[in-house]
């Protein structure tokens, strides 16, 4: 089980996605909005699903 997995919620936010990778906001946002993982927009929210962020990331 990776450190991802224990210490993040199954749905995480930009500023996850962010904190993970160690980038910054805006590259944050260009990336969940390229498509390469799916992310669902709920209200101004932006959710990931953690095990597709976790497919991307791991190949």
């Amino acid at each position: 089980m990776t450190n991802i997995e224990m210490n993040y919620p199954d749905l995480l936010d930009v500023k996850d996605v962010q904190n993970i990778l160690q980038i910054g906001r805006r590259q944050a946002y260009e990336l969940v909005n390229s498509n390469v993982f799916h992310s669902v927009r709920v209200g101004r929210r932006i959710k990931i699903s953690k095990q597709s962020f976790l497919k991307w990331l791991l190949g």
